[in-house]
């Protein structure tokens, strides 16, 4: 189990930087003005090294990666209801991820930034997990589907 879950947090921590780095792209692209920005302004700003702060967010975001591939194996639990799996994974995500969040300023530091990245965490969440569940579930009906039609195969071919 520990063997596991380090490697897909090792797996998953490459992955945090490269969505990460495509992040920083498609910021700059929307700001519209021909300048990349490798971090939020505010970042630089506060500490005063553009390149410390590049670090920074780079380590945060092996980080982001990794918690998000180890967390994954919550779904693994089958002893565990598919609700307690979805407020653990939910729990453990987003308390992992808030200080990552606040520290390399991807919101306001008020009380309505925390608020609404909360706001916009829940409804991106809500999303990826019902498209699981949907998919899981059109999934489980393909298997129940075939096993029956199996069945009906077995019985009908079974002499009298």
């Amino acid at each position: 189990m520990k063997k596991k879950l380090l490697i897909r947090c090792l797996v998953g921590a490459p992955l945090g930087l490269a969505i990460s780095y495509v992040i920083t792209i498609l910021i700059s692209l929307t700001m519209n003005n021909g300048v990349y920005y490798s971090v939020v302004p505010e970042l630089i700003e506060s500490s005063g090294n553009e390149l410390k702060v590049v670090i920074l967010q780079a380590v945060f975001s092996l980080l982001y990666g990794a918690i998000w591939a180890g967390a994954s194996m919550i779904w693994e639990q089958e002893n565990w209801s598919l609700l307690k799996q979805t407020l653990i994974h939910l729990v453990v995500s987003s308390l992992a991820t808030f200080p990552i969040a606040y520290f390399t300023y991807w919101m306001p530091h008020t009380i309505k930034g925390i608020l609404l990245y909360f706001g916009i965490f829940l409804a991106i969440y809500l999303l990826i997990w019902l498209s699981q569940f949907s998919r899981m579930r059109k999934q489980v009906r393909q298997f129940n589907e075939k096993m029956r039609s199996t069945l009906a195969s077995d019985e009908q071919k079974r002499p009298e």
